[in-house]
């Protein structure tokens, strides 16, 4: 299908503003350990049992292959569509199941549901974050960084609607992620869409300035007023003022946009050939190969002048590292297997947190502050991700050091983190949770600009969300398999449903922490075997920016 590219300098900050929103909604799978506890108490389910859901989450969230596809055929409100669609029979089937509307339904059709649910999340990702690597080809770290970063604030935003909007009830939860996500899909599924690529300029790096700024107030603000709805009871006239400051919080980036309105700059348009290399050209080139070598330094691009004129005979041949990759091309790659396995690593280790924060929270006795925790992941999670965007970018573009290097010193910390979480000492929980969630944070936003630096943008959708299958893995074996065997072994033991002491995860955390230190050791050799490719990159090649 064809895909007009909307011109002009606004229509890519109007996306942007547009795609926070969407990706906020595609945050919703981790509602899940807020509705957990009434998924033992309605149905019966044991720790394993909701472990499984919790991988089907998992799996569901990270299945993006299909959507990878869509996007390459398929214009973003199609995408958009789908993933809209995905949300409302999901979670629609959980509420009737949660509400026993619909009684006896078998595990089996609650575990799809809970894939479908979280799917949406997959679509909704793709669809924003390759619309705006596309439109924004030269801050691709800063868009990861944004994107995923917002998409890790949607925890606490959704958080802050079910206790002081919905007075904690699931019911009411799960009904408004049925319904209330699709509406906000639909609303802004025409502004997400390609256009002329913003340039690298002093302004641009403004904008993004201001839209990261805006995230972190407005992860302060969810983290400041669930502590404060935690600690103080709150009337609910200041619950509905702080929603509506949520709101306005949400709405900011949209302030880039109005200000190019209102005070136009003079500034040339350029053609979206010109600034994505990784894209085909549409000039005199005679083959794809040839346009692949527009990626390489000026006599690489004297040589495809010579190709084209036809000086030189024209050889195909397969892509180097930093040029279009097409998904087979790249899965022979060793470098495209280290990076899956460190991402794998890294992710799954976090992902098993995640996916056992309630009842990690409850075993080390603190059965009371879910939310909390929650709140408190949903933030350092934010800043991982964010800062993943923007610190390695930073370093990419001054120093050429490969993205990778950061996911090999998050999975150290990641390490200790495990360790203080397997001390049990008091109020430890709280730390090593800060950490996890931002070395997890940082695992995704280093991940999926690294692929596109590797592979290019042409199939990125693709290669990109297999990536994320890595996620799943991993919360199957170490979630699933790993954390929900030793729990419901030591709970058994206790002769109690809900396990209670150090011993529910001790054994989880400290296998946890010994991969995160084989995930460290293979980021390093990654790093090692990459560095030419960025400085190649980032020293005179297609990122550099004079």
């Amino acid at each position: 299908m064809s895909m007009a590219i909307k011109p002009g300098t606004r229509p890519p900050w109007v996306g942007l503003a547009a795609a926070v929103w969407v990706q906020l909604g595609s945050g919703n799978p981790y509602t899940f350990p807020l509705y957990t506890p009434t998924l033992k108490t309605v149905l019966g389910y044991n720790q394993q049992q909701i472990t499984l859901l919790g991988v089907a989450v998992d799996v569901g969230e990270s299945a993006g292959i299909l959507p990878g596809i869509a996007c390459n055929k398929f214009p973003p409100w199609v995408v958009l569509s789908i993933g809209a669609l995905c949300c409302f029979c999901g979670y629609g089937l959980i509420w009737l199941s949660i509400t026993e509307t619909l009684q006896n339904l078998p595990y089996w059709l609650l575990w799809i549901a809970h894939l479908t649910a979280a799917n949406s999340s997959a679509w909704f990702s793709t669809a924003v974050i390759v619309t705006n690597m596309k439109n924004f080809p030269l801050n691709r770290g800063l868009v990861a960084g944004l994107m995923k970063g917002y998409s890790a604030l949607a925890a606490g935003i959704f958080t802050e609607i079910y206790s002081m909007v919905l007075n904690k009830s699931t019911s009411a939860l799960l009904l408004f992620l049925t319904f209330g996500l699709p509406v906000i899909c639909f609303a802004m599924m025409t502004l997400v869409r390609l256009c002329s690529p913003a340039t690298a300029s002093e302004d641009t790096s403004q904008n993004f300035l201001f839209v990261q700024a805006a995230g972190v107030v407005l992860g302060v603000f969810l983290l400041a007023t669930q502590v404060l709805d935690s600690t103080v009871y709150l009337e609910k006239s200041v619950c509905y003022s702080f929603i509506v400051i949520m709101v306005v919080l949400m709405l900011a980036p949209l302030a880039i946009p109005v200000k190019m309105t209102l005070f136009p700059s003079e500034k040339k348009v350029i053609d979206r050939s010109m600034s994505d290399p990784l894209l085909p050209s549409k000039s005199f080139l005679s083959s794809e190969s040839d346009q692949n070598v527009l990626a390489g330094s000026d006599s690489d691009q004297n040589m495809l002048l010579a190709v084209g004129e036809g000086a030189v005979e024209n050889k195909k041949r397969r892509p180097r590292r930093g040029e279009d990759f097409t998904f087979g091309e790249a899965m022979v790659k060793a470098d495209f297997w280290l990076l899956w396995v460190v991402y794998f690593l890294g992710s799954g280790s976090g992902v098993t947190v995640v996916n056992n924060l309630s009842q990690i929270g409850y075993s080390q006795g603190n059965g009371n502050d879910t939310t909390m925790l929650l709140s408190l992941f949903s933030f350092c999670y934010f800043v991982g991700r964010l800062g993943g965007g923007s610190i390695p970018e930073h370093f990419c573009r001054t120093k050429a050091i490969p993205r990778s290097l950061w996911m090999s010193f998050t999975q150290l910390i990641m390490l200790v983190s495990f360790l203080l979480y397997a001390s049990n000492l008091n109020g430890t929980h709280y730390i090593a949770t800060g950490l996890i969630g931002v070395c997890y944070g940082v695992q995704f936003t280093t991940m999926i600009p690294t692929a596109s630096e590797l592979f290019g943008l042409k199939n990125f959708g693709v290669i990109y969300n297999f990536m994320m299958l890595g996620n799943p893995v991993g919360a199957l074996l170490f979630s699933s398999l790993l954390a929900g065997s030793v729990y419901d072994s030591e709970a058994a033991r206790q002769g109690v449903a809900a396990c209670y002491g150090a011993n529910c995860y001790r054994l989880t955390f400290l296998v946890l922490a010994g991969v995160c230190g084989v995930g460290s050791a293979l980021g390093l050799v990654l790093t090692v075997r990459i560095r030419p490719v960025y400085q190649m990159l980032y020293n005179s090649g297609s990122f550099s920016v004079h």
